[in-house]
Formats: structure tokens, sequence, C-alpha cells
């Protein structure tokens, strides 16, 4: 018993590690709202060393969870690993748009994993991740018409409207993905007024 409680010390203060580090990733792209796209590359370079950090954080993480123990402590990290995965997934997202590479705006599973030096991912916590960029996205279309970055928003929605299109293909029995995709279907809506909009205007 002393030893579990010790073993579950051990991961809530690493965790806690993780929440401090993923809330300060989630204010630093929250500047994306006020930032041109031209210095979005700028912007997702210098994110780069928090990233370093939640690594380090998950590699400490790794070394206390027992082999083949993932699951059972897996409601220990799962919020702030979705958190996480989303952030990456904007990142990735970003830098596809300022590049004109968009077939490299969807990071996959394996490449998230691969930034979080490889620590395991589940597979709803990645998709739980992409349906937040959504709503981040749907939010970045309005504020990138303000900032005057008129392509931004047509972006998102090639990119929303193909993610939506994935999401179709998925049998969602789980309440928690269902509720979201659900909210992606408002999310890609809002985007779609903002790029009629635009067009309605002569923007694009």
């Amino acid at each position: 018993m002393c030893l579990f409680s010790s073993l579950l010390d051990a991961i809530r203060s690493v965790v806690q590690q993780l929440e401090n580090t993923s809330c300060r990733l989630v204010t630093h792209f929250s500047l994306i709202h006020q930032t041109p796209h031209s210095k979005l590359a700028e912007l997702c370079k210098s994110s780069e060393p928090l990233l370093k950090d939640v690594e380090q954080q998950l590699s400490s993480l790794s070394g206390i969870i027992p082999p083949n123990h993932y699951y059972k402590y897996h409601d220990h990290w799962k919020c702030v690993l979705q958190r996480v995965s989303f952030m990456i997934s904007l990142k990735a997202f970003l830098e596809s748009s300022v590049s004109g590479k968009t077939s490299e705006a969807l990071v996959t599973r394996e490449s998230v994993s691969a930034t979080l030096g490889g620590f395991q991912l589940d597979l709803e916590d990645y998709l739980i991740g992409l349906l937040m960029l959504t709503k981040e996205l749907s939010r970045l279309s309005v504020n990138s018409v303000i900032l005057g970055d008129y392509n931004v928003p047509v972006q998102i929605l090639s990119f929303v409207n193909e993610l939506s299109s994935g999401f179709r293909l998925l049998n969602l029995k789980n309440d928690t993905l269902r509720r979201r995709f659900d909210s992606l279907k408002y999310d890609t809506k809002k985007v779609e007024e903002v790029v009629y909009d635009m067009k309605i205007r002569g923007l694009v």
C-alpha cells in the first residue's frame, strides 16, 4: 500500500509539471490571434523549448510507470496529453499554412508521439486533440480577417472539411468523441460563414 501511494505521488508530481508546461504552451499559442500570418513561423519556432520540456517530463513519467500499467494510470495524464497533442497539431497546421505546404497540415498520431519523445499516445487522446484544434482554428479564421490575412480562413476551411470527412468514416461509439465531433460541425459552419462573407465582399 505504501509503495502504491508513493507511485501515485510520483505520477501526480510529474503530471503537475506537465500541466504547468501545457498551460504555458496554451498561453504562448494564444498569441496567434493577434499575430500577422507572416510572423507565425517565428511564434512556432519559439514554442520549441516548451515542447522540449514536455518531452523531458514525459520521459520522467515513462520511467515511473510500471511495465504494462499504462492504462491503469492513464486517467492521471490523459487530459494534459490531449491538450499537448492539440498544441502540436496546431503548430503543424500553422507551419504548413505559412510554408504553403497544406498537404502537411494534418500531423499524424505517430508524429505527435515522436514529438513527445516516443511517449505512448492513445488514439482517443490524439483524436480529441484534433477536435480541440478545429475549435481554435474556427476562432483563428475570424481573427485572421481582422488582421487582413484573407487566405488563412480559406486554408482553414479546406483543412476542417477534410478532417470532418475523415471523422465521418469512424464509428464513434465513445460518448466524449461523439460530442466533440458534434462541435466540429459547428466549427466548420462558422468557418464557412467567414469565407462566404469574404467572397461576398470580394476579399478572396
